[in-house]
Protein backbone atom coordinates (compact mmCIF):
# COMPACT_ATOMS: atom_id res chain seq x y z
CA UNK A 1 0.00 0.00 0.00
CA UNK A 2 1.37 3.35 -0.69
CA UNK A 3 0.88 6.85 0.26
CA UNK A 4 -1.59 7.54 -3.01
CA UNK A 5 -3.29 4.44 -2.08
CA UNK A 6 -4.35 6.15 1.28
CA UNK A 7 -4.80 9.73 0.03
CA UNK A 8 -7.78 11.32 0.41
CA UNK A 9 -9.02 12.35 -2.77
CA UNK A 10 -12.63 13.33 -1.88
CA UNK A 11 -15.01 14.69 0.73
CA UNK A 12 -18.96 14.67 0.36
CA UNK A 13 -21.13 15.39 2.95
CA UNK A 14 -25.02 15.63 3.18
CA UNK A 15 -27.78 16.04 5.33
CA UNK A 16 -30.97 13.76 6.64
CA UNK A 17 -33.84 14.69 8.69
CA UNK A 18 -35.80 11.77 10.19
CA UNK A 19 -38.85 12.85 11.36
CA UNK A 20 -39.76 11.38 15.45
CA UNK A 21 -42.31 9.23 15.85
CA UNK A 22 -44.26 11.45 18.35
CA UNK A 23 -44.01 14.87 19.93
CA UNK A 24 -40.39 14.59 22.22
CA UNK A 25 -39.03 17.02 24.96
CA UNK A 26 -36.83 16.83 27.89
CA UNK A 27 -36.86 19.17 30.67
CA UNK A 28 -35.70 22.37 28.47
CA UNK A 29 -35.96 21.38 24.86
CA UNK A 30 -38.65 20.17 22.51
CA UNK A 31 -38.52 18.98 18.91
CA UNK A 32 -40.40 16.66 16.59
CA UNK A 33 -37.47 15.72 14.05
CA UNK A 34 -33.28 14.39 14.13
CA UNK A 35 -31.03 15.78 11.27
CA UNK A 36 -27.86 13.29 11.16
CA UNK A 37 -25.00 15.29 8.80
CA UNK A 38 -22.98 12.09 6.85
CA UNK A 39 -19.69 12.86 5.95
CA UNK A 40 -18.04 10.50 3.52
CA UNK A 41 -14.23 10.50 2.73
CA UNK A 42 -12.80 8.67 -0.41
CA UNK A 43 -9.18 7.00 -1.15
CA UNK A 44 -9.23 5.17 -3.84
CA UNK A 45 -12.00 2.84 -4.08
CA UNK A 46 -12.21 2.69 -0.28
CA UNK A 47 -14.40 5.28 1.76
CA UNK A 48 -14.88 5.90 4.80
CA UNK A 49 -18.59 7.21 6.68
CA UNK A 50 -19.31 9.55 10.11
CA UNK A 51 -21.37 11.51 11.16
CA UNK A 52 -22.50 14.17 13.65
CA UNK A 53 -26.32 14.83 15.38
CA UNK A 54 -26.99 18.75 14.23
CA UNK A 55 -28.16 21.24 12.17
CA UNK A 56 -28.19 21.10 8.55
CA UNK A 57 -25.82 23.84 8.20
CA UNK A 58 -23.35 21.43 9.08
CA UNK A 59 -22.72 20.33 5.89
CA UNK A 60 -21.55 23.82 4.94
CA UNK A 61 -18.80 23.88 7.48
CA UNK A 62 -17.84 20.85 6.10
CA UNK A 63 -17.78 21.36 2.60
CA UNK A 64 -16.17 24.87 2.96
CA UNK A 65 -14.02 25.03 6.22
CA UNK A 66 -12.74 21.13 6.34
CA UNK A 67 -13.07 19.39 3.35
CA UNK A 68 -10.38 21.57 1.91
CA UNK A 69 -8.27 20.45 5.03
CA UNK A 70 -8.34 17.19 4.51
CA UNK A 71 -8.39 16.71 0.94
CA UNK A 72 -4.67 14.24 -0.26
CA UNK A 73 -3.84 14.45 3.40
CA UNK A 74 -3.20 10.45 4.49
CA UNK A 75 -6.06 9.03 5.78
CA UNK A 76 -4.16 6.99 8.00
CA UNK A 77 -3.06 10.00 9.90
CA UNK A 78 -5.97 10.41 11.96
CA UNK A 79 -4.18 12.41 14.67
CA UNK A 80 -2.22 14.58 12.19
CA UNK A 81 -5.59 15.32 10.44
CA UNK A 82 -7.64 15.99 13.58
CA UNK A 83 -4.94 18.99 14.38
CA UNK A 84 -5.36 19.72 11.45
CA UNK A 85 -8.65 20.82 11.77
CA UNK A 86 -8.99 21.90 14.95
CA UNK A 87 -6.66 24.59 13.90
CA UNK A 88 -8.69 25.48 10.17
CA UNK A 89 -11.40 26.56 12.83
CA UNK A 90 -9.68 28.38 15.50
CA UNK A 91 -11.57 31.93 13.94
CA UNK A 92 -14.65 30.26 12.90
CA UNK A 93 -15.36 28.83 16.52
CA UNK A 94 -14.79 25.73 17.21
CA UNK A 95 -17.44 24.58 19.84
CA UNK A 96 -20.69 23.55 19.17
CA UNK A 97 -21.44 23.39 15.45
CA UNK A 98 -18.24 23.49 14.07
CA UNK A 99 -16.95 20.91 16.65
CA UNK A 100 -19.85 18.87 15.25
CA UNK A 101 -18.54 19.07 11.75
CA UNK A 102 -14.82 18.24 12.89
CA UNK A 103 -16.59 15.35 14.83
CA UNK A 104 -18.30 13.87 11.69
CA UNK A 105 -14.80 14.02 9.50
CA UNK A 106 -12.41 12.59 11.92
CA UNK A 107 -15.11 9.71 12.34
CA UNK A 108 -15.35 9.05 8.43
CA UNK A 109 -11.11 9.10 8.78
CA UNK A 110 -11.07 6.21 11.01
CA UNK A 111 -13.83 4.58 9.74
CA UNK A 112 -11.45 4.80 6.22
CA UNK A 113 -8.32 3.85 7.92
CA UNK A 114 -9.65 0.85 9.03
CA UNK A 115 -11.14 -0.23 5.91
CA UNK A 116 -7.75 0.14 4.19
CA UNK A 117 -6.13 -1.91 6.49
CA UNK A 118 -9.05 -4.27 6.33
CA UNK A 119 -9.53 -4.60 10.22
CA UNK A 120 -12.74 -3.90 11.84
CA UNK A 121 -12.62 -0.28 13.80
CA UNK A 122 -13.29 -2.48 17.09
CA UNK A 123 -9.79 -3.87 16.28
CA UNK A 124 -7.93 -0.76 14.54
CA UNK A 125 -9.07 0.89 18.16
CA UNK A 126 -7.16 -1.54 20.70
CA UNK A 127 -10.16 -3.85 21.24
CA UNK A 128 -11.83 -7.64 20.64
CA UNK A 129 -15.56 -8.17 19.96
CA UNK A 130 -17.19 -8.46 23.46
CA UNK A 131 -20.38 -7.36 25.43
CA UNK A 132 -20.12 -3.55 25.76
CA UNK A 133 -23.09 -2.48 27.94
CA UNK A 134 -25.71 -0.48 27.35
CA UNK A 135 -29.09 1.32 28.48
CA UNK A 136 -32.01 1.99 26.81
CA UNK A 137 -32.80 5.85 26.64
CA UNK A 138 -36.29 7.66 25.85
CA UNK A 139 -38.99 8.41 28.52
CA UNK A 140 -39.69 11.67 26.70
CA UNK A 141 -41.53 14.17 28.92
CA UNK A 142 -44.12 14.72 26.39
CA UNK A 143 -45.17 11.22 26.61
CA UNK A 144 -48.15 10.38 28.58
CA UNK A 145 -48.10 7.07 31.19
CA UNK A 146 -49.34 4.68 28.93
CA UNK A 147 -46.33 5.24 26.03
CA UNK A 148 -43.88 5.68 29.15
CA UNK A 149 -44.73 2.24 30.47
CA UNK A 150 -45.36 0.93 26.91
CA UNK A 151 -41.56 1.93 26.21
CA UNK A 152 -40.54 0.70 29.77
CA UNK A 153 -41.49 -2.66 29.02
CA UNK A 154 -40.11 -3.06 25.47
CA UNK A 155 -36.60 -1.59 27.00
CA UNK A 156 -37.30 -4.85 29.52
CA UNK A 157 -38.36 -7.39 26.91
CA UNK A 158 -35.80 -6.74 24.91
CA UNK A 159 -33.34 -7.49 27.48
CA UNK A 160 -31.92 -4.41 28.72
CA UNK A 161 -31.16 -3.65 32.75
CA UNK A 162 -30.43 -0.27 32.42
CA UNK A 163 -33.35 2.23 31.24
CA UNK A 164 -33.72 5.86 31.41
CA UNK A 165 -36.38 8.99 30.99
CA UNK A 166 -36.15 12.76 30.81
CA UNK A 167 -37.48 14.59 33.74
CA UNK A 168 -36.82 18.10 34.51
CA UNK A 169 -40.39 18.82 32.38
CA UNK A 170 -40.76 22.55 31.15
CA UNK A 171 -37.76 23.54 33.31
CA UNK A 172 -38.13 21.74 36.31
CA UNK A 173 -41.88 23.46 37.06
CA UNK A 174 -43.40 19.95 37.04
CA UNK A 175 -42.03 18.03 39.77
CA UNK A 176 -44.67 16.23 40.88
CA UNK A 177 -45.18 14.39 37.43
CA UNK A 178 -41.63 14.36 37.45
CA UNK A 179 -42.17 12.04 40.56
CA UNK A 180 -44.45 10.21 39.30
CA UNK A 181 -43.25 9.25 35.91
CA UNK A 182 -40.03 7.92 37.91
CA UNK A 183 -42.01 5.73 39.85
CA UNK A 184 -44.36 4.04 37.01
CA UNK A 185 -41.38 3.47 35.69
CA UNK A 186 -40.21 1.60 38.44
CA UNK A 187 -43.15 -0.36 39.12
CA UNK A 188 -42.92 -1.42 35.43
CA UNK A 189 -39.19 -2.39 34.88
CA UNK A 190 -39.20 -4.11 38.55
CA UNK A 191 -36.94 -3.40 41.38
CA UNK A 192 -33.87 -6.06 39.56
CA UNK A 193 -33.38 -2.83 36.75
CA UNK A 194 -31.05 -0.13 37.05
CA UNK A 195 -33.20 3.57 36.70
CA UNK A 196 -31.88 6.68 35.42
CA UNK A 197 -32.96 9.93 35.09
CA UNK A 198 -32.06 12.87 33.26
CA UNK A 199 -33.30 16.10 33.77
CA UNK A 200 -31.23 18.24 31.07
CA UNK A 201 -30.31 21.18 33.02
CA UNK A 202 -33.78 21.65 33.83
CA UNK A 203 -33.72 22.23 37.63
CA UNK A 204 -31.83 24.65 39.98
CA UNK A 205 -29.64 23.39 42.77
CA UNK A 206 -31.87 23.03 45.93
CA UNK A 207 -34.50 21.79 43.63
CA UNK A 208 -32.28 18.92 41.91
CA UNK A 209 -31.05 17.88 45.78
CA UNK A 210 -35.53 18.02 46.73
CA UNK A 211 -36.06 16.08 43.86
CA UNK A 212 -33.29 13.29 44.28
CA UNK A 213 -34.46 12.87 48.16
CA UNK A 214 -38.11 12.38 47.08
CA UNK A 215 -36.87 9.70 44.43
CA UNK A 216 -35.39 7.89 46.96
CA UNK A 217 -37.74 5.23 47.66
CA UNK A 218 -37.65 4.23 43.85
CA UNK A 219 -33.82 3.78 43.70
CA UNK A 220 -32.94 6.04 41.23
CA UNK A 221 -28.89 5.02 40.48
CA UNK A 222 -27.95 7.98 37.67
CA UNK A 223 -28.84 11.45 37.59
CA UNK A 224 -27.65 13.38 34.22
CA UNK A 225 -27.44 16.98 34.17
CA UNK A 226 -29.28 17.67 37.45
CA UNK A 227 -28.22 21.31 36.87
CA UNK A 228 -27.10 22.96 33.52
CA UNK A 229 -23.60 20.98 32.68
CA UNK A 230 -22.67 25.37 32.63
CA UNK A 231 -22.98 25.36 36.56
CA UNK A 232 -19.94 23.46 37.35
CA UNK A 233 -20.58 24.73 41.23
CA UNK A 234 -23.55 23.60 41.18
CA UNK A 235 -22.93 20.11 39.51
CA UNK A 236 -20.66 19.61 42.44
CA UNK A 237 -22.90 20.77 45.24
CA UNK A 238 -25.39 18.53 43.97
CA UNK A 239 -23.05 15.71 43.64
CA UNK A 240 -21.67 15.95 46.73
CA UNK A 241 -25.65 15.89 48.62
CA UNK A 242 -27.19 13.00 46.89
CA UNK A 243 -27.20 9.38 46.38
CA UNK A 244 -27.39 8.70 42.92
CA UNK A 245 -24.21 9.38 40.96
CA UNK A 246 -24.23 12.64 39.02
CA UNK A 247 -23.43 12.71 35.41
CA UNK A 248 -22.54 15.41 32.67
CA UNK A 249 -20.15 16.09 30.01
CA UNK A 250 -22.24 15.63 26.61
CA UNK A 251 -21.92 19.04 25.59
CA UNK A 252 -18.20 18.97 26.30
CA UNK A 253 -15.79 19.92 23.28
CA UNK A 254 -12.17 19.19 24.57
CA UNK A 255 -9.72 17.82 27.34
CA UNK A 256 -10.00 21.58 29.17
CA UNK A 257 -13.90 20.81 29.58
CA UNK A 258 -14.03 17.42 30.59
CA UNK A 259 -10.95 18.29 32.74
CA UNK A 260 -13.60 20.47 34.62
CA UNK A 261 -16.06 18.51 34.66
CA UNK A 262 -14.24 15.51 35.67
CA UNK A 263 -13.79 17.17 38.94
CA UNK A 264 -17.65 17.75 39.74
CA UNK A 265 -19.02 14.43 38.53
CA UNK A 266 -19.55 10.82 40.08
CA UNK A 267 -19.03 9.82 35.94
CA UNK A 268 -18.26 11.58 32.47
CA UNK A 269 -20.27 11.36 29.82
CA UNK A 270 -18.64 12.28 26.01
CA UNK A 271 -20.07 12.46 23.03
CA UNK A 272 -18.02 11.37 19.40
CA UNK A 273 -20.57 13.46 17.18
CA UNK A 274 -19.50 16.31 19.49
CA UNK A 275 -16.39 16.22 20.75
CA UNK A 276 -13.69 15.65 18.19
CA UNK A 277 -14.70 12.19 16.30
CA UNK A 278 -12.70 9.10 17.99
CA UNK A 279 -9.72 11.16 18.47
CA UNK A 280 -11.06 13.47 20.77
CA UNK A 281 -13.58 10.96 22.45
CA UNK A 282 -10.19 8.83 23.55
CA UNK A 283 -8.68 12.09 25.30
CA UNK A 284 -11.94 12.39 26.84
CA UNK A 285 -11.89 8.82 28.34
CA UNK A 286 -8.41 9.06 29.35
CA UNK A 287 -9.35 12.53 31.45
CA UNK A 288 -11.90 10.35 33.16
CA UNK A 289 -8.99 8.03 34.35
CA UNK A 290 -7.01 10.08 35.19
CA UNK A 291 -9.16 11.44 37.70
CA UNK A 292 -10.36 7.57 38.84
CA UNK A 293 -13.52 7.87 36.79
CA UNK A 294 -15.68 6.29 34.65
CA UNK A 295 -17.15 7.18 30.57
CA UNK A 296 -20.57 6.44 29.59
CA UNK A 297 -20.56 6.99 25.54
CA UNK A 298 -23.56 9.65 24.89
CA UNK A 299 -26.14 8.81 22.07
CA UNK A 300 -25.12 7.75 18.78
CA UNK A 301 -25.36 4.01 19.31
CA UNK A 302 -23.39 3.10 16.45
CA UNK A 303 -20.76 5.26 16.63
CA UNK A 304 -20.01 4.64 19.98
CA UNK A 305 -20.56 0.83 20.08
CA UNK A 306 -16.91 0.23 18.12
CA UNK A 307 -14.90 2.14 20.65
CA UNK A 308 -16.56 0.52 23.63
CA UNK A 309 -14.45 -2.87 23.63
CA UNK A 310 -11.25 -0.38 23.57
CA UNK A 311 -11.68 1.70 26.49
CA UNK A 312 -10.82 0.02 29.98
CA UNK A 313 -13.11 3.03 31.89
CA UNK A 314 -16.04 2.46 30.36
CA UNK A 315 -19.82 2.10 32.01
CA UNK A 316 -21.91 1.95 29.36
CA UNK A 317 -23.40 3.29 26.44
CA UNK A 318 -26.48 5.21 25.60
CA UNK A 319 -28.83 3.20 23.45
CA UNK A 320 -31.27 6.39 22.63
CA UNK A 321 -34.06 5.94 21.01
CA UNK A 322 -34.34 8.94 18.34
CA UNK A 323 -30.90 7.68 17.12
CA UNK A 324 -31.46 4.14 16.98
CA UNK A 325 -34.64 4.82 14.20
CA UNK A 326 -32.39 7.44 12.34
CA UNK A 327 -29.29 4.80 12.39
CA UNK A 328 -31.73 1.60 11.56
CA UNK A 329 -33.90 3.65 8.79
CA UNK A 330 -30.21 4.61 7.28
CA UNK A 331 -27.92 2.69 7.37
CA UNK A 332 -27.64 -1.22 6.46
CA UNK A 333 -25.70 -3.44 9.30
CA UNK A 334 -26.89 -1.03 12.51
CA UNK A 335 -25.92 -2.95 15.58
CA UNK A 336 -28.50 -4.75 18.28
CA UNK A 337 -28.37 -5.85 21.30
CA UNK A 338 -29.06 -8.84 23.68
CA UNK A 339 -29.23 -9.42 27.22
CA UNK A 340 -28.29 -5.55 27.50
CA UNK A 341 -25.16 -5.27 25.92
CA UNK A 342 -23.85 -5.43 22.57
CA UNK A 343 -21.34 -6.65 20.77
CA UNK A 344 -19.28 -4.93 18.23
CA UNK A 345 -16.90 -6.22 15.44
CA UNK A 346 -18.49 -9.45 15.95
CA UNK A 347 -19.13 -9.85 12.20
CA UNK A 348 -15.58 -9.42 11.24
CA UNK A 349 -16.66 -6.10 8.56
CA UNK A 350 -13.90 -3.74 7.79
CA UNK A 351 -14.39 -0.56 9.70
CA UNK A 352 -17.55 0.16 11.54
CA UNK A 353 -19.56 -2.16 8.89
CA UNK A 354 -22.31 -0.46 8.42
CA UNK A 355 -23.66 1.26 4.64
CA UNK A 356 -26.02 3.88 3.68
CA UNK A 357 -29.08 2.86 2.10
CA UNK A 358 -28.63 5.11 -0.88
CA UNK A 359 -32.13 4.48 -1.77
CA UNK A 360 -34.07 4.83 1.29
CA UNK A 361 -31.73 7.36 2.73
CA UNK A 362 -32.41 10.33 -0.30
CA UNK A 363 -36.60 11.23 0.56
CA UNK A 364 -34.90 12.61 3.82
CA UNK A 365 -32.25 14.48 2.68
CA UNK A 366 -32.69 17.93 3.35
CA UNK A 367 -28.88 19.45 2.52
Amino acid sequence: MTASDTAVRDVRTRAFTVSTDGPEADGTLAWDHTTLVLVEVRCGDVHGTGWTYGAPATVAVVRDELAPIVRGRDALDTAGAHEALRRALRNAGRPGLAAGAVSAVDLALWDAKARLLGVSLVALLGGAPRDVPVYGSGGFTTYDDARTEKQARSWLDAGHTRVKIKIGEAWGRAEQRDLDRVHLVRNTVGEHTELYVDANGGYGRKQAVRVADAMADDDVVWFEEPVSSDDLAGLREVRDRVRPDVTAGEYAYDPYQFAALADVVDCLQADATRCGGYTGWLRAAAVAGAAGLEVSAHCAPNVHAHIGPAVPNLRHLEWFHDHLRVEERLFSGALQTVGGAVVPGASGAPGHGLTLKEGDAEPYRVA
